[in-house]
C-alpha cells in the first residue's frame, strides 16, 4: 500500500512543486533568491541542526546520514509562511503555502541510499510605490507610479549515498543537479503622460554540485552516546542565461496594461557561483530518550554574484550559520500512553545571510519547536514543526521582515523487498 501512496505523492508533488511562489520578500530579488531548503521539518525543529542519527528518518543535510536508515521511507514537507514586512514608514502582510521538499531513502545492507526534489531557492515579490509631484501651492500636479516583481528560483534533483564504514563511522555523498527559472520586471508610469515603460529580465540557471559528508557515534558509557558530523560543498557554478526587453506600455486599470511596443535588448549570460560550504556539528545525549546537540556552518558566499552584470546595489560577504537544538521522548515504547511516545523538539538559528545591502549586513534568527506524533502501530509518523523568526531592519530604507513559518512532514516507512514466504 505504501508503495501506491508514494507513487501517487511523487505525482502530484512533482505537478505543484515548479508552479509555486514560496517567498515574499524583496531580499530574493537578489542572487539565485532565497535559500529556503535548511533540512526536513524534524531537523528545522531543532535549529536546522543535522548531526543527529536516525533510522526512520531521512536526513541529506549531510549524505553520510544516509547509512543509519534501517527502512524503506518516503519523507516530504511543505510550509504555511506569514510574514510581516515593515519599514520605517509603511507596513504589509504576505502569507504563501509552499512545498519543500520530496525525498526517498532506501537502505541496501551497509548502504543507504536517498534521490528526490527539492526546491532550493525562491524568488518572490510584489513591490508598488506611488511617488506626487506637487507645485509651488502643493498641488499634486501629476504621480508616478512604481511596480517591481519577481517569481521563480533554483530546484535540485539529487542522488545520494552513505556507508557504513565501521561500526562507528558513516560517509557518503551526494550529487545535485540544479535548474530553474528566474522572471524579474519592473515598470514605471507617470499619470501626465500617455504611455509608460516596463523591463523584463529572464534568468534560466543550470549546474551541477556535490556534498561530501562524514559522521563519527561511540559510546559513553552503557547509557549516553556522543554524536559529530562534519559536511563539505564544494564551490559549483550555475549557467544563467539572460534575456532582456523593454516595452512601452499603457496603463489602464489598477493592474491591467497593455503593451504597445517591444524592444530585445542585448545582454550577456552570466556565471553564478555557489558558494562552498563546511558544516560542523555534534551531540549528547541517550538514544531513543533525548538528545542536544549544536553545529555551526560557514558559507563562502563572497563569491555569489547577481544574475545581471548591471545589478549594483547589493554584494555578498561570507557568513555564518550557529544551531542549537535537540529532542526528547519521554517513553519511546509506552503502551498506555501516547504522548509519551511522541517526540518533543527545540532549536534556535542565528545566521549572517552573506547578502550586504547599502553596508548593512542582512542577519536572520528564529526559534523553532516541533512534535513527532507516531500513526497507529506503524514507523510512519506526522512532524509538525513551528518557526518564529525575523530579518533584516527597517532602519536605513531596509525592510524588517518577522515570520511565522508552520511546517508539516509526513515521513512514511517500511521494508521493502521482503521475499514472501508463502503466495
Amino acid at each position: 500500500m505504501i508503495k501506491k501512496i508514494i507513487v501517487s505523492i511523487c505525482l502530484l508533488f512533482s505537478l505543484a512543486i515548479f508552479a509555486q511562489e514560496s517567498t515574499s520578500s524583496p531580499y530574493s530579488f537578489y542572487g539565485i533568491g532565497d535559500i529556503k531548503f535548511k533540512g526536513s521539518v524534524e531537523n528545522r525543529s531543532m535549529g536546522s541542526i543535522s548531526v543527529l542519527p536516525d533510522s526512520i528518518h531521512i536526513n541529506i543535510q549531510n549524505p553520510a546520514q544516509l547509512a543509519c536508515l534501517k527502512l524503506t521511507g518516503l519523507a516530504l514537507g511543505g510550509t504555511y509562511a506569514n510574514t510581516k514586512s515593515k519599514t520605517e514608514t509603511q507596513e504589509a502582510k504576505a502569507r504563501r503555502t509552499s512545498l519543500d521538499y520530496m525525498i526517498v531513502g532506501i537502505p541496501v545492507g551497509k548502504v543507504g541510499i536517498g534521490f528526490g526534489l527539492i526546491p532550493y531557492s525562491s524568488v518572490g515579490y510584489k513591490i508598488g510605490r506611488t511617488a506626487y509631484v506637487t507645485n509651488n501651492n502643493n498641488d499634486t500636479i501629476r504621480s508616478i507610479i512604481s511596480r517591481y516583481n519577481g517569481i521563480g528560483g533554483v530546484n535540485k534533483v539529487f542522488l545520494g549515498f552513505g556507508y557504513r564504514l565501521t561500526k562507528n563511522i558513516n560517509i557518503g555523498g551526494d550529487l545535485q543537479y540544479n535548474f530553474g527559472t528566474i522572471e524579474t520586471n519592473s515598470l514605471q508610469y507617470q499619470t501626465d503622460l500617455q504611455y509608460g515603460s516596463r523591463e523584463n529580465n529572464v534568468s534560466d540557471l543550470r549546474g551541477v554540485n556535490f556534498d561530501l559528508g562524514i559522521t563519527y557515534q561511540t559510546k559513553v558509557n552503557s547509557k549516553y552516546s556522543f554524536f559529530s558530523s562534519l559536511a563539505y560543498t564544494p564551490e559549483a557554478v550555475l549557467t544563467s542565461g539572460n534575456t532582456r526587453n523593454i516595452e512601452i506600455v499603457q496603463l489602464i486599470s489598477t493592474s491591467a496594461v497593455i503593451v504597445i511596443e517591444r524592444q530585445n535588448i542585448s545582454v550577456e549570460d552570466t556565471k553564478i557561483k555557489l558558494p562552498s560550504k563546511l558544516s560542523f556539528g555534534s551531540g549528547f545525549g541517550q538514544l531513543k530518550k533525548w538528545l542536544v546537540g549544536g553545529e555551526i556552518t560557514f558559507i563562502q558566499n563572497s563569491v555569489m554574484s547577481n544574475r545581471f552584470t548591471d545589478i549594483n546595489s547589493a554584494t555578498f560577504e561570507n557568513s555564518v550559520r550557529y544551531s542549537l537544538g535537540g529532542f526528547f521522548i519521554p517513553n519511546y515504547n509506552s503502551y498506555s500512553s501516547y504522548y509519551k511516545r511522541m517526540v518533543y523538539r527545540g532549536g534556535l538559528r542565528y545566521e549572517n545571510t552573506g547578502l550586504v545591502i547599502q553596508d548593512k549586513s542582512i542577519t536572520d534568527f528564529a526559534a523553532n519547536i516541533g512534535l513527532g506524533m507516531p500513526l497507529g502501530g506503524t514507523f510512519t509518523n506526522i512532524n509538525i514543526g513551528l518557526e518564529i523568526g525575523r530579518r533584516g531592519t527597517k532602519y536605513y530604507n531596509l525592510v524588517e521582515e518577522n515570520y511565522i513559518n508552520l511546517s508539516v512532514g509526513l515521513s512514511l516507512s517500511d521494508k521493502w523487498f521482503v521475499k514472501r514466504k508463502f503466495d
